[in-house]
């Protein structure tokens, strides 16, 4: 019997990591910001900020022999009073990071150069971006002296409660489909190849991480193979739900997504627009898989919008009316 904390348990990745968990006999606490309900004896939901340190100090003191971490810490100054909680407190500690801190090789292998390890240009802003602070806070843990931890990269990863296209979210890419509203999108990165998971699968690979002597102090890229282009993605989802959408330059994009915000800026110039192939094969040989048994991405993405409304989605109500109002301007003209 184990005893499993899992911080942002009703996330994309950790709706799917709990059940798993919870069969093979482990007891799970899960820490959410949302009002969830336990219907098992060995599921307890605790509603409160992953980001308080006090209360992980104490939710910690009650013993726990291993913890996944779903929180981003944007800067190392945060994140250092949590790995020293963790890595002191637990058996085993697993570190969600991210593929975006790989840089522009191809295909992606965990030695492959991070962005962080080159030569950025002088715009890109590294205190906050993420990319950046993620590969700082992996420098850290393997500087801990521990080894009781695994760092985990998973590449864009889709499930009931987050659907991407290139860089938008759910409440731009569902939301414009449901309501049979054209979305705009970057031609600059729609021949572009791209990785998305499905998050159940990539459950999977976090369970097979988890309490595994062969993962302790390793990293681990938790990601499908499978790759296509923006286009070709952007086609699935014209098949399953009937998105229409018009592309346009990266800058008129990028003014009507972000806005001008610097971070969306990064996002696309520094993950999009790099081609995203990935080789998974030292996650597939721990869990004693191939890529044959991952869900291939049209049929994940078909079993997931079966069923949504939009009562089930967000809104994001000033990047869809910059939309609607450049789509109107495009009719006028």
């Amino acid at each position: 019997m184990k005893n499993v904390l899992v911080i942002g348990a009703t996330g994309a990745m950790g709706t799917y990591l709990v059940p798993i968990l919870l069969a093979k006999g482990y007891t799970v606490t899960g820490v959410t910001l949302e009002d969830a309900v336990s219907d098992r004896e060995n599921l307890t939901y605790v509603k409160a900020n992953g980001h308080d340190i006090d209360f992980i100090r104490a939710e910690l003191a009650k013993g726990y022999d291993g913890v996944v971490d779903f929180m981003s810490y944007p800067t190392t100054e945060m994140f250092e009073p949590f790995m020293d909680a963790y890595l002191s407190s637990v058996s085993h500690y697993i570190f969600l990071s991210t593929y975006r801190v790989y840089s522009y090789d191809t295909p992606i292998v965990e030695t492959s150069p991070r962005v962080y390890d080159r030569e950025r240009p002088d715009t890109f802003v590294d205190d906050r971006e993420y990319c950046i602070y993620k590969a700082k806070e992996e420098d850290m843990l393997r500087a801990s002296g521990k080894k009781n931890f695994s760092i985990v990269r998973p590449a864009i990863t889709y499930s009931k409660r987050r659907f991407q296209l290139v860089t938008l979210e759910a409440e731009i890419v569902v939301r414009r489909m449901l309501e049979g509203k054209k979305l705009v999108l970057p031609e600059g990165v729609m021949d572009k190849q791209a990785t998305m998971s499905w998050a159940g699968d990539v459950a999977r690979m976090l369970d097979a991480v988890l309490f595994n002597e062969k993962a302790m102090g390793e990293t681990y890229t938790v990601a499908t193979a499978e790759h296509h282009t923006w286009r070709e993605i952007a086609e699935m989802y014209r098949r399953i739900g009937g998105l229409d959408y018009v592309t346009v330059d990266n800058e008129t994009f990028l003014a009507l997504w972000g806005s001008g915000n610097v971070y969306c800026r990064q996002q696309l110039d520094y993950d999009r627009m790099y081609n995203r192939v990935v080789d998974n094969t030292k996650i597939l040989a721990l869990m004693g898989e191939t890529q044959d048994d991952l869900i291939p991405l049209e049929e994940g993405l078909r079993r997931e919008l079966a069923g949504v409304t939009l009562d089930d989605i967000l809104d994001h109500p000033d990047a869809n009316a910059r939309m609607d109002a450049y789509l109107a301007s495009l009719a006028k003209s």
